[in-house]
């Protein structure tokens, strides 16, 4: 499969929700012309419709403002595969441990991975891929109002992350993952102009403020099945009463009951392939 970015930019296909939003603010101005007495009505749309876009925003799982991954798809699940999926990283500590376990069960994750960390610590990047693991983008910085940004800062936040991976790995990620899952309707044209695939998860541990390793095992694994798509990471991981990354208690378990249940973890393009 070719890793190129298409040479021209698709056009932009909204949501069935977008494009209604659009003709309700047309029709919404349109009508406050026409009748001006109409205004409460007319704004009170309006401002329930931002709303709800927000809402959905601030839901990751959520596919009303474009397409959006929660899930693999149905020939993936019926194979039997389940794909583990390590945010926030590289992590120049966590990381290389994370390889470690990962190399002694022979399992390939997808690592979504932010720009600005990866040039920091360009030896992790190169390590996971040369270890069979694919490299998606989770944006430049990882901010907080990723969400809050316009089109022009979107498409810059994600294009630059896509050149530092695309050089360290070998290979331009197909993926993208918002920071916290959240992000707003200009992320949507931004991700088909630059031909990514908006992914979140199916169920995640919540490793990141908890260290209970039992508890984040078992929020991955309750109901577990065929198509999950599972979140855990080795940025910004929180750690137990040791000191160690809850990540890497769970994960040789996480593994393990993955076995049990007769399925297998493969990376995000193995299970489109």
């Amino acid at each position: 499969m070719n890793d190129q970015l298409p040479p021209t930019a698709p056009r932009w296909k909204p949501s069935p929700l977008l494009l209604a939003s659009v003709l309700l603010h047309a029709g919404a101005a349109l009508a406050t012309l026409l009748r001006p007495q109409w205004w409460p009505w007319t704004l009170g749309a309006v401002i329930g419709n931002q709303l709800l876009l927000t809402a959905l925003g601030l839901w990751p799982r959520s596919g009303g403002l474009g397409a959006n991954m929660t899930r693999l798809p149905a020939a993936a699940a019926a194979r039997g595969e389940v794909a583990i999926t390590i945010d926030d990283g590289p992590d120049p500590e966590v990381t290389p441990r994370v390889l470690a376990i990962l190399a002694e069960h022979r399992v390939a994750v997808t690592f979504f991975c932010i720009g600005e960390r990866a040039a920091r610590f360009p030896g992790c990047v190169r390590d996971c891929a040369a270890a069979g693991h694919a490299i998606e983008n989770h944006s430049y910085r990882h901010g907080h109002n990723f969400s809050l940004l316009g089109l022009g800062s979107i498409g810059r936040e994600i294009s630059r992350a896509q050149q530092v991976l695309s050089a360290l790995s070998g290979s331009a990620p197909r993926f993208f993952r918002a920071p916290a899952g959240l992000r707003n309707p200009l992320l949507d044209p931004v991700l088909q102009r630059q031909g990514l695939q908006l992914v979140s998860w199916t169920r995640r541990g919540f490793d990141t403020v908890s260290t209970d390793a039992a508890g984040v095992l078992a929020r991955l694994t309750r109901n577990l099945c065929a198509g999950d798509i599972l979140l855990l990471h080795d940025g910004h991981a929180s750690r137990d009463s040791t000191g160690t990354p809850v990540v890497l208690a769970v994960l040789p378990r996480l593994i393990a009951a993955i076995g049990e249940r007769s399925l297998r973890p493969v990376t995000l393009r193995e299970a489109l392939r």
